[in-house]
């Protein structure tokens, strides 16, 4: 059964990574894959986009069958198929500590942080998906591991062709050539945040050095919700007679479900992984469907229970009433990608997984720290130096589990307004400084052209007369795609920048009303 179980995290490890890196333009606008399968499987995700927004993508109703599986099986989706739990499988194997002996008190954390997550999702604050591991997974992955994944492998091929030895590059540029076809991104991604958000990935990884599977045990929330439905599983772990107590299970229990000791057995705790099963030398354990029998439940104070649910309650109140929270003061940089929903309603669903900036062809969408406030942590944003809205492009919202970014058809997408492009004429090189420059108007992707000029008649140092074509914007056709910030040849701070009035998702951020 360890065999087999081994065998079922990899094929799922696999599975998971297989359509990670298929979240990424292939030249078409579809991809093609059901990138976000996993998360379509996340009850968790699937309760609390529910309770916070009253509404979720049909596709989400395939996460009743984890529950269904859950409640035949048991907690087998922690122990068999999360690639988190495998990734911290993985990295508890090269811990040479035998700490497994359960912590007790910290077996209760995670039920504490489910609790609070589920009591601000029912009053509309969407925060599971910062803890949830199937969405910290791919954010980790898309925002630094795998950007610095590439940055490495090209690197070393890099190094190999400038300064290899004689022959080498006959060897490594046909390896290379297939790695960029099938693994590397299409062009170097580059982040916001990454060292810190892939620095509290390594973190979670790191704790299994300390505990195996100290983040299953203690910390994820998706754990505490599906241990709470295998408490009422049908098929259970039952020890004969022939037991002795002699404590090899609870060596190798990656639970920490105290399945050694009469009368404390958790079988919330329990991953389903049959170590147990495998490893007694008087093969008294087995699992099977029987009856129902008195095991011991999760321990929860009720006065901490009380504290979990209040903490969920207030932290809606007291993040709100920041001044960013109010629409008329959100921060001018902080621009959607084109579908969002209004602001308050994005919120409700975005769970910050960040697959719509992994699938971004140009790298534009970044994930955002407090220009929407707290609740809007790691969410995405344009960010137009970095890379623009392509005028063609509808994958963000192909991606989107939740409906927080509606898929548009590319008629749709043309119309849909995400900001406004603004000329600094202190900085613009035919305004400022008397010299011919149209990138601006070159670039713009519009059928009509937002930007135009306007002739203008200017006097050099040395008095002599300059006629120019100054630019200017049409707030009528501007769709603040970004691309002229982002082709600006000024330097710095740019020429003409986009910030998010006019945006189609709000009946309020309006420059004219």
């Amino acid at each position: 059964m360890q065999n087999l179980r081994r065998a079922s995290q990899g094929i799922f490890l696999l599975i998971f990574l297989f359509l990670f890196i298929q979240t990424e333009s292939k030249g078409a606008d579809e991809l093609g894959y059901p990138v976000k399968f996993f998360l379509d499987f996340d009850p968790l995700i699937f309760i609390t986009t529910l309770l916070s927004s009253h509404s979720v993508q049909k596709a989400f109703y395939l996460s009743v069958i984890v529950i269904i599986i859950t409640l035949l099986l048991g907690r087998v989706f922690c122990g068999w198929a999360c690639p988190l739990g495998t990734l911290n499988n993985i990295t508890g194997s090269f811990s040479k500590r035998r700490r497994n002996a359960p912590s007790v008190n910290w077996n209760r954390a995670k039920y504490y942080i489910l609790i609070f997550l589920l009591a601000s999702s029912l009053f509309t604050m969407q925060l599971t998906g910062i803890v949830d591991p199937i969405s910290l997974l791919i954010r980790s992955l898309s925002v630094s591991i795998y950007p610095l994944f590439n940055l490495s492998i090209a690197s070393a091929f890099d190094s190999a062709y400038n300064s290899g030895p004689k022959g080498i590059v006959e060897i490594t540029e046909p390896i290379y050539a297939v790695l960029k076809n099938n693994l590397l991104a299409f062009a170097q991604p580059y982040f916001l945040q990454s060292a810190f958000i892939g620095a509290i990935f390594l973190f979670i990884l790191g704790l299994n050095l300390y505990e195996k599977r100290f983040w299953c045990r203690h910390l994820c929330p998706l754990g505490a919700l599906l241990g709470i439905l295998s408490r009422y599983s049908l098929l259970r772990r039952e020890v004969s007679e022939g037991c002795n107590e002699c404590g090899a299970c609870a060596s190798v229990c990656q639970g920490g479900a105290h399945p050694d000791t009469r009368g404390k057995w958790m079988p919330s705790e329990c991953l389903y992984c049959r170590n147990c099963d495998d490893i007694c030398p008087q093969k008294a354990v087995f699992f099977g469907f029987g009856k129902k029998e008195n095991v011991l439940g999760t321990d929860l104070r009720r006065r901490h229970v009380i504290a979990s649910a209040m903490g969920g309650v207030m932290v809606v109140p007291l993040l709100r009433t920041a001044p960013l929270s109010m629409p008329v003061n959100l921060s001018p940089q902080l621009i959607r990608p084109p579908g969002s929903l209004e602001e308050r309603e994005f919120l409700k669903r975005c769970v910050k997984c960040g697959e719509c900036m992994k699938v971004c062809i140009t790298n534009g969408l970044q994930p955002s720290f407090l220009e929407a406030g707290l609740e809007g942590i790691w969410s995405p944003m344009l960010v137009p130096r970095i890379g623009y809205c392509e005028f063609r492009c509808t994958l963000c919202g192909q991606v989107c589990p939740t409906g927080a970014i509606k898929k548009l058809s590319q008629n749709e997408k043309a119309s849909v307004k995400i900001g406004l492009a603004v000329i600094d004429k202190s900085r613009c090189l035919p305004h400022a400084h008397a010299t011919p420059c149209i990138v601006c108007e070159e670039v713009c992707p519009t059928p009509k052209k937002a930007v135009w000029f306007e002739k203008a008649e200017v006097r050099g140092r040395g008095g002599e007369l300059i006629t120019l074509q100054q630019p200017r914007v049409d707030i009528s056709l501007c769709i603040g795609c970004g691309i002229c910030e982002t082709k600006c040849p000024v330097q710095g701070m740019p020429a003409i920048y986009v910030i998010n009035a006019g945006e189609s998702r709000s009946e309020y951020n309006r420059l004219l009303l």
